[in-house]
């Protein structure tokens, strides 16, 4: 690939960078359905503050089980309405009780409504609101105009026989540079295999080293693929590869990682994973999708945590700045796939402004139905494996041995992973050899 990017203007992506409200990328980001919270975060009824593209919002669930996202402030004085408190029908403001419904409607005005009826003052009142709809344990959120497109229902959030989890962390720096990684094949070779043996100790053996990589477009995202050197193009991660899922997502097949503009200088990540039970477990049905969020930072030393996955995925996008300087990049051929998702969204803000849909909107019901996605491992997650296969697939077992991830994993959502695959911690004992989770995968 021509070495041409230390050339270009920094001003040519930065528009990919800007999400706030009247932005072009703002516009064209606000098609979409973004996740805001696990369901579970609001079991039961009350309220949480929510920022979403420099939007603050408060998200509720009321007495009757109605979600609704509105303003943040109460029209009158401006009170914090995520300390409101939520009625059979809407979110009250703690401040005076005018109430508000999920279209931003006000409902009533006590004082005003006792003591000038005839005003009919509440029937001025129209706060900010936008939908709300729970798919897959998630609570989605539409901030753009309407006719609005359909939550995608992708074919994850049907797979049987799964303990799921939903784990999100805040992120210091702007949402295009956490995305830009879902198209970087080469990353995981350095930023975790290898820092991983590096963070244990040892200096070597490097795991098998990246030779050749792929990216290709489809309708819901594109791909990318690779080989190394102890692979060859049978491999499944050439043959399929993983998908980066448009226009916020990576799709790795056990797990779906969005990322969430906060506002431009900062990221919610919301992972959504899928641990496939023994088949010896089945049928095995899950009721509620426990959320937590896990920590970035030790507080102890005030630096970035670096022993999980996601966590060494953090350092490296936090390190590009709250917003990464792309005029002093220089890119590399293994880069391409970057360029390509840079085109896709300049392509998108362009067909946008000519009144047509971005790349990925999905508007027909019958399409939406268990969205198939490139997965290479499908059989794996639909068959399932023996308890006594996963004990001897090292990858399985040190999924078992604890979560992978993410730090912060809390002792009662390991007890409830625990129970569902039913194995105990005693069972679990770490190998004592390293093992690396890109080695070439068994066929089944």
């Amino acid at each position: 690939m021509p070495q041409h990017s230390s050339q270009e203007p920094g001003s040519r992506w930065d528009v990919l960078t800007r999400t706030g409200g009247g932005t072009p990328m703002g516009d064209l980001l606000r098609r979409y359905w973004w996740p805001i919270a696990g369901a579970s975060e609001l079991e039961k009824p009350g309220t949480r503050a929510v920022r979403l593209m420099g939007e603050d919002l408060v998200l509720y669930k009321d007495l009757g089980g109605k979600y609704g996202l509105i303003d943040r402030h109460c029209r009158h004085r401006r009170a914090d309405l995520s300390y409101g408190y939520v009625e059979s029908c809407g979110l009250r403001c703690n401040y005076h009780g005018w109430l508000y419904d999920a279209d931003g409607r006000c409902l009533a005005q006590p004082y005003e409504d006792v003591a000038h009826p005839e005003a009919r003052l509440r029937d001025e009142i129209r706060i900010k609101a936008y939908p709300v709809e729970e798919l897959g344990g998630l609570l989605w959120a539409y901030l753009g105009p309407e006719p609005r497109p359909l939550v995608p229902d992708w074919e994850f959030f049907s797979w049987k026989n799964g303990f799921r989890q939903i784990v999100k962390a805040e992120i210091p720096c702007n949402w295009f540079q956490c995305q830009e990684n879902s198209i970087d094949p080469v990353h995981f070779e350095w930023t975790h295999s290898n820092w991983s043996i590096r963070l244990g100790g040892a200096t070597s053996p490097y795991t098998p080293q990246h030779v050749k990589v792929d990216f290709s477009e489809f309708e819901y995202g594109f791909q990318y693929k690779r080989i190394r050197t102890d692979t060859s193009e049978h491999d499944r991660l050439w043959t399929v590869g993983r998908v980066c899922l448009w226009p916020n997502g990576l799709f790795t097949g056990n797990h779906v990682e969005f990322r969430v503009p906060v506002d431009d200088e900062n990221t919610l990540s919301v992972m959504w994973h899928f641990s496939r039970v023994p088949r010896e477990r089945e049928p095995y049905v899950q009721n509620s999708i426990p959320t937590w969020q896990g920590p970035i930072a030790d507080p102890a030393t005030g630096r970035w945590i670096t022993s999980h996955v996601m966590n060494q995925d953090f350092v490296t996008w936090v390190g590009q700045g709250r917003i990464a300087d792309r005029s002093q990049e220089y890119l590399a051929p293994s880069d391409r796939g970057i360029v390509m998702i840079r085109r896709r969204f300049l392509n998108d803000l362009e067909a946008l402004r000519e009144g047509k849909d971005p790349k990925g909107i999905v508007r027909d019901p019958a399409k939406n139905r268990a969205i198939t996605l490139p997965v290479a491992e499908r059989r794996n997650f639909i068959e399932g494996f023996s308890r006594a296969e996963i004990m001897r697939d090292p990858f399985s077992r040190r999924n078992l041995q604890g979560y992978i991830f993410q730090t912060g994993q809390p002792p009662e959502v390991r007890e409830a992973f625990l129970a569902a695959m039913g194995f105990s911690e005693a069972e679990l004992e770490p190998e004592p050899q390293a093992f690396d989770p890109l080695a070439p995968a068994p066929r089944t």
